[in-house]
């Protein structure tokens, strides 16, 4: 018998007294950009669909690893609810009473309600949050199709970066890795940022599983997880349905927009 397949006895002995404890992790931010692609005949703009949807993937991961949950962690930051000047116009806008804040606010409030779900809320940075100008739009101006003179304030949308969201998703990899409260980590992201939170998190034995909800990783990524897992529904589109460009419950429409 080699070794590989006597420690995958011993794994498979060891899991017979003690089952493996998975937390999920959620970036919310990504995962609200992904839900159209992945969850097509879902409404996006639906607060209770959305959460429902979330702790159901999050459910199907348990059961496809044959693991206990622990618990899922869910990340994001509350909505923006300034009044700003508007970008052309200078005219008194109000974030408070846009879809988007409204929706996120239905959205985090059925996530509280969500059993064994524990919601980590950073913050957007309102004081460094500045108007900038729609890709499309600066392309018409470089192209020479439109003139300054023609803009107005729905070629802009508000840039307000989160604060502390990684920070809190890295802490509590780390605390969860050190008191050894689980055996398994399943991070529904995408991007590198938690790189180095999974990195300590396997040097002290914990399992990475990462769900990039079918969306693309960097090569180099491979190397920091111990694996690909995606329940949700493979994409079969480029585009998502529901489109509607005055509305995007990720954070982003029109002169209201705001990237997260």
């Amino acid at each position: 018998m080699d070794i590989e397949q006597r420690l995958d006895d011993l794994t498979r002995a060891i899991q017979q007294f003690r089952s493996t404890r998975t937390a999920i992790v959620i970036d919310g931010s990504f995962f609200l950009k992904r839900f159209r692609y992945v969850f097509p005949d879902r409404n996006p703009f639906d607060a209770e669909t959305v959460a429902r949807t979330m702790h159901e993937m999050a459910l199907k991961h348990i059961e496809a690893q044959g693991s206990q949950l622990y618990r899922i962690f869910y990340y994001d930051c509350p909505p923006l609810t300034v009044t700003v000047e508007s970008a052309i116009s200078k005219n008194s806008f109000d974030f408070s009473q846009t879809k988007t804040a409204q929706f996120r606010t239905r959205l985090l409030n059925e996530i509280k309600k969500k059993r064994k779900v524990a919601l980590r809320l950073g913050r957007l940075d309102e004081n460094g949050g500045q108007w900038k100008m729609k890709g499309p739009i600066l392309r018409q101006l470089l192209e020479g199709e439109l003139s300054f003179q023609d803009l107005n304030d729905t070629d802009f949308e508000f840039d307000a970066r989160q604060k502390g969201v990684d920070m809190r998703i890295g802490l509590d990899i780390a605390s969860m890795a050190y008191k050894r409260q689980v055996d398994q980590i399943i991070l529904i992201a995408g991007d590198s940022d938690f790189v180095p939170a999974a990195k300590m998190a396997r040097r002290e034995g914990i399992d990475i599983i990462l769900d990039p909800l079918w969306a693309p990783i960097q090569a180099d990524l491979n190397e920091h997880i111990d694996g690909l897992q995606s329940v949700a529904p493979r994409p079969t589109y480029n585009k998502p349905p529901y489109p509607n460009a005055n509305y995007n419950p990720s954070g982003n429409y029109n002169q209201s927009s705001y990237n997260t």
